[in-house]
């Protein structure tokens, strides 16, 4: 069942009831915080004054602006190297040196001893370490210099016990390696 209203039955009903209709007016509504819908949605935009334009008779202030200067940045730097950097690379054969020196003293003063990762070599400063490859089996070790030689004519390194036995030589007596002088 639908149910249609007229109006003038609407205005009497209403008539009937005892409410009367009477205009709204904004003052009716003082006591009553209302807000506006689009409010919720877009911001508030402040108010500012604007001031009246010049008449196009007067002169107009020209500004220039200023142009705009990139800040310079800097390029990132280059990695760091992860390990020790290679300073020089030496090739040649290598030997080892052992059961008759051990307990003697090296050129720097140190005891030599079984084991040991040390190496002599003729003219590289005590302290420095040395990267030694095998070039026959590829096995690598790192050496501290603390003794002078070989004295034997085109051998450029003499090997510690420690040394030899890591790079796999020390049955052999001698083999062809790599020197890489690190930092």
């Amino acid at each position: 069942m639908q149910r249609s209203w007229s109006l003038t039955a609407l205005i009497a009903g209403i008539a009937v009831s005892g409410v009367a209709l009477y205009p709204v007016i904004a003052s009716d509504f003082e006591e009553f915080d209302f807000v506006d819908p689009l409010d919720l949605v877009l911001p508030a935009e402040e108010a500012t004054a604007v001031e009246p334009s010049a008449p196009a008779s007067l002169e107009l202030e020209t500004s220039v602006a200023e142009p705009v200067v990139p800040v310079p940045v800097a390029p990132p730097e280059p990695p760091k190297p992860v390990g020790p950097v290679v300073v020089s690379t030496h090739s040649g054969e290598a030997s080892w040196y052992g059961p008759g020196f051990y307990g003697n003293r090296t050129a720097n003063g140190e005891v030599f001893r079984r084991g040991t990762m040390t190496a002599a070599h003729r003219t590289l400063p005590f302290g420095t370490k040395v990267r030694v490859t095998n070039l026959w089996n590829g096995r690598r070790a790192v050496v501290r210099i603390n003794d002078r030689g070989p004295f034997i004519g085109h051998r450029v390194i003499d090997l510690g016990h420690g040394a030899a036995q890591e790079l796999g030589l020390t049955s052999s007596g001698v083999a062809q390696v790599k020197l890489e002088v690190l930092r």
